[in-house]
């Protein structure tokens, strides 16, 4: 496993990081989400990333057991605020990340965090109120950084741009071979201001693992057919988008990867990518995911791969 510097921070983070939505506490059982996040340390995998809001609490509540006799300093803790957690429980206010910081801390079973996260942009609470209470935190010591997920260019430059205030080190959006808008603004305007990217749905929701046939149903047990889990994965499940993903399948052999590793590896090739976080229902998806740390790809099976997918995709 190799290890990429978080933004601005002293947080060195796995390539290749754990993820919780979906998942624990949630779509997989306690003994399968167990046996995964303990492959994760056994492969390297350092960053755990979850939220209050991932099963309501469940992932939390699951993750502060199953790391409970884990020495703190092994593993980066990641956690989000932001979706409702109740009717009245919501958003970015200083109470609700003050309340919420808690709430998610006593469900861990530990006195800090590692990263705090805005789960997404608080339009009803001004932003100097949502980086005080922030700030406040990393005072307090409940969280060592903060950082963002699925902020427009305008909401990061108006963060930056506030006086005596913690800056923020990361920001989450999506981005894989099938979601690069990243790539337009959000990337270059972070690089320059010691902002890393922590990207989810690397492998778009399992899509870019090659494991859907244009010509026949998902697979039993796949994600597609999950109620708890595939909510998200339909705009990917269209013949055109599948068909052109099979056709990356000789570029990841001439890699000498699987498609699965080849779609992370295009991924780690930006170097404002500190992580790719993967959900794992499997301990053996996590020891294919994590092989492609490191890995070496000609950039022009990359370029190959864009070309073909973008004759497929619809402009966004």
């Amino acid at each position: 496993m190799k290890y990429r510097k978080l933004g601005a921070s002293d947080l060195n983070v796995s390539e290749i990081s754990l993820g919780s939505w979906l998942t624990y506490g949630v779509g997989v059982e306690k003994e399968s989400a167990t046996a995964c996040l303990n492959r994760a340390f056994e492969l390297g995998i350092n960053l755990i990333d979850t939220a209050n809001v991932y099963g309501r609490g469940a992932a939390e509540t699951f993750l502060g057991e199953a790391l409970a006799g884990r020495k703190r300093d092994s593993y980066v803790l990641a956690t989000k605020v932001f979706f409702p957690m109740s009717d009245s429980d919501k958003g970015l206010s200083r109470a609700q990340i003050e309340k919420q910081l808690d709430a998610s801390l006593k469900r861990l079973k530990t006195d800090f965090v590692d990263l705090y996260q805005c789960h997404r942009y608080d339009t009803a609470t001004p932003l100097d109120e949502t980086m005080e209470a922030l700030t406040s935190a990393v005072k307090s010591g409940k969280t060592r950084y903060i950082g963002f997920s699925e902020w427009s260019p305008k909401n990061i430059e108006d963060a930056i741009a506030l006086p005596k205030v913690e800056r923020f080190v990361s920001s989450q959006p999506q981005y894989s071979l099938l979601w690069r808008q990243p790539e337009a603004k959000v990337i270059p305007l972070c690089a320059k201001n010691g902002i890393s990217q922590i990207v989810w749905s690397p492998l778009a929701q399992g899509v870019l693992t090659g494991k859907y046939d244009p010509d026949a149903p998902p697979p039993p047990g796949s994600r597609a057919t999950s109620e708890a889990m595939g909510n998200f994965i339909g705009r990917w499940m269209t013949k055109p988008v599948l068909q052109a993903v099979q056709k990356l399948k000789p570029l990841a052999k001439e890699a000498g990867l699987t498609l699965g590793q080849f779609a992370l590896a295009w991924v780690l090739r930006e170097p404002n990518v500190a992580s790719a976080i993967v959900g794992a229902s499997r301990p053996s998806q996590l020891d294919e995911n994590a092989a492609a740390s490191g890995a070496k790809v000609d950039p022009a099976l990359f370029a190959k791969a864009e070309t073909i997918l973008a004759q497929a995709l619809p402009p966004l």
